[in-house]
């Protein structure tokens, strides 16, 4: 079957649509997704300072650690999972119904998480609840970035796709923003509250978060796109089959297009958390600060990307960030080396920020490589194997590191080799979804 570009995709968009409505129901995707990726990443933020001392304890911290990012991990494992569930879900019953589900599953699994006995007084029982709510977690995961990207896709006008896709990837900076500070500010209590107590307190919000991205959710209508496809009787009774019987290169190529999105991320937050406060033995409030000031830069490139890709194309300005991105990848940890922590904020906004360039186009450039009817299982399956990888990245970072003796160069090494993956496999999508718009 053809496909088309991105850019030209979605023929059904709602010309006749209200563009005030539009942006409301943009906005509501992307107030959904950032409150789901909150939950999702504060796993993360804390992974390193208190799950490996609470719920993985050993002589050796280093395995302490280690045991925390193979639990943080299995979140990653799980979304695939999740992809081909919403994908099922969202090709073949509507985009709003999988999104709903989603956000239900992410808060409930983050919620329970906060109430967690620890190991000292459940002993194993814990860090074995501890992943199994962490694959939760994962599925929903699974399910929320092909979908929400595709309803903003979906509304958006036809020549502002990138730009309205743009807006939704700012709940990941929103999440990175609000995770981080829930924990600053956790942190910050005297003495040692936040490794008693304080650290619950982000996870036990997320049932009240969770309430606000469920009603939003309920009230967006299904996408037009989806409306046409099902009055015409085109989806399809197992979309996750025909991805691979159909499309199978394409998955490969948008699994590499998207791995630095996943995987580049958290190698430089997870595990830049790790290497801050266990390698360099530097206070936590300084990495959280500079990635905090990382996501602000984020969410100004995120929408200058976005705009760029409208005027220049989705596959160039892909490819422009993943150059960008290697370029990066050994200076961000020099910067870090120095111990200074302004130079460390330096390193999190051109590591963090910079490098966000291609995730804003990428789900308008993955958007052109698969047919209308198998979008939502496309995107979803694209974004999430690369996840699967992406969440042992900080496992992965931190073996690296031994290798190097504990020198910067070994994951500075692996960060520079992820990037390189992502930009031949941009480059490759770019020249496909190109040649198909003709």
């Amino acid at each position: 079957m053809k496909s088309i570009t991105a850019e030209n995709a979605v023929d059904a968009a709602p010309s006749n649509l209200d563009p005030a409505q539009t942006r409301k129901i943009v906005m509501a995707a992307y107030v959904g997704t950032a409150l789901e990726w909150y939950d999702f990443f504060l796993f993360g933020t804390v992974a390193a300072i208190v799950f490996a001392p609470l719920f993985f304890p050993a002589e050796v911290s280093s395995l302490s650690v280690l045991g925390a990012f193979l639990s943080f991990g299995v979140g990653f494992a799980a979304r695939p999972l999740g992809a081909m569930i919403f994908g099922h879900i969202g090709d073949r019953y509507g985009r709003r119904a999988a999104l709903v589900i989603t956000v239900m599953m992410m808060g409930i699994a983050t919620t329970l998480i906060g109430a967690l006995p620890t190991y000292a007084s459940a002993g194993i029982v814990a860090p074995i609840l501890l992943t199994l709510l962490r694959a939760v977690q994962g599925v929903a995961a699974g399910g929320e970035w092909g979908g929400a990207t595709l309803l903003a896709i979906e509304y958006a006008p036809p020549r502002q796709r990138s730009l309205y896709a743009s807006i939704v990837q700012l709940g990941s900076p929103t999440g990175t923003l609000l995770s981080s500070g829930a924990v600053a500010l956790a942190a910050s209590l005297p003495g040692d509250a936040f490794l008693e107590w304080a650290w619950r307190v982000p996870f036990l919000v997320s049932i009240v978060l969770v309430g606000v991205a469920l009603w939003l959710r309920w009230k967006v209508e299904e996408t037009p796109a989806f409306r046409q496809l099902a009055n015409e009787n085109r989806t399809e009774a197992m979309p996750v089959l025909e991805v691979f019987r159909q499309v199978p290169g394409r998955l490969v190529l948008g699994i590499a297009s998207f791995l630095y999105c996943n995987a580049g991320f958290f190698l430089i937050t997870a595990f830049m958390i790790s290497y801050v406060t266990k390698t360099l033995g530097m206070p936590n409030k300084v990495i959280l600060q500079a990635l905090t000031l990382g996501a602000l830069m984020q969410m100004v490139t995120l929408l200058f990307a976005g705009r760029l890709a409208d005027r220049i194309g989705s596959g160039k300005t892909v490819v422009i960030g993943y150059l960008v991105t290697l370029v990066l990848a050994f200076p961000t940890f020099w910067l870090v080396d120095t111990r200074e922590p302004l130079l460390i904020c330096m390193a999190m906004v051109l590591g963090l920020g910079l490098a966000t360039i291609p995730y804003a186009p990428i789900g308008t450039l993955l958007n052109g490589l698969f047919p209308e009817h198998l979008r939502y299982t496309g995107l979803g399956l694209s974004a999430n194997f690369s996840g699967m990888i992406a969440g042992f990245m900080p496992a992965l970072a931190t073996w690296f590191l031994m290798l190097s003796d504990g020198k910067s160069w070994g994951p500075a090494l692996l960060l520079a080799m992820i990037a390189f993956i992502s930009l031949v496999g941009a480059c490759i999508a770019m020249r496909i979804t190109r040649n198909t718009s003709h």
